[in-house]
């Protein structure tokens, strides 16, 4: 298989890999900002759905960034290749502060407060919900009730919060993003063309040098 990878991953290197892909984020930012110059697309619709993958990244959708960043795109008449390519920009070492400032954005937004020493913390309420939603689902093959405490706690609590504070950063990014990609894929591309035009003119007088006669 041309694409199957020759050394098969642990799962603790596959996530070892996550939290710190080889040759570090910054190849890994330089990867994807080179596939980003040279997708097949004006740079408007590039721009887009970098726009879209940027703004998706702001969402609660943990795991559907992908999905949300593609008809994102789509709905935006981006680039959908763009869209998901952007979405890295979401990554283990940039969900906690991108978390923070949507949380309390929201929270100040929603006039509520977040307490993380009340009750149960920020991620506790995360394995709570998580564990409310495997015994209500155990719960339609037994005799068990469904308890929606913790889901309900976790969506007035972390969910909401996120999802409306998660709207004005998020269209800031995708605003930054957009001005910054957008004159660097046109030169790019600019670039690219005349780099190209300057071949085939070179290829044009071979072909010509080689159709005139020499005089004897």
């Amino acid at each position: 298989m041309v694409f199957k990878r020759r050394e098969k991953l642990t799962p603790l290197k596959w996530l070892a890999q996550v939290i710190w892909p080889k040759g570090g984020w910054s190849r890994a930012v330089r990867y994807m900002k080179h596939r980003l110059h040279r997708l097949p697309d004006t740079p408007h619709k590039i721009a887009r759905g970098v726009f879209a993958g940027v703004f998706a990244v702001f969402t609660p959708f943990f795991g559907l960034h992908f999905l949300l960043a593609f008809l994102l795109a789509k709905l935006m008449r981006g680039n959908a290749i763009a869209a998901l390519l952007a979405t890295f920009v979401g990554n283990p070492l940039t969900y906690v502060p991108i978390g923070v400032i949507c949380m309390k954005m929201g929270h100040f937004m929603l006039g509520t407060t977040f307490d993380p020493h009340h009750e149960r913390s920020f991620v506790g309420k995360f394995f709570d919900a998580a564990d409310d939603l495997w015994r209500n689902f155990l719960a339609l093959f037994t005799e068990r009730d469904a308890n929606w405490d913790a889901l309900i706690r976790f969506w007035h609590d972390i969910f909401l919060p996120y999802l409306v504070g998660g709207i004005v950063p998020g269209i800031v990014a995708g605003i930054v993003a957009y001005y910054v990609m957008l004159p660097m894929v046109a030169a790019y591309q600019h670039r690219r063309r005349g780099k190209l035009k300057a071949k085939l003119e070179e290829l044009r007088r071979k072909k010509q040098s080689q159709k005139t006669p020499h005089k004897p």
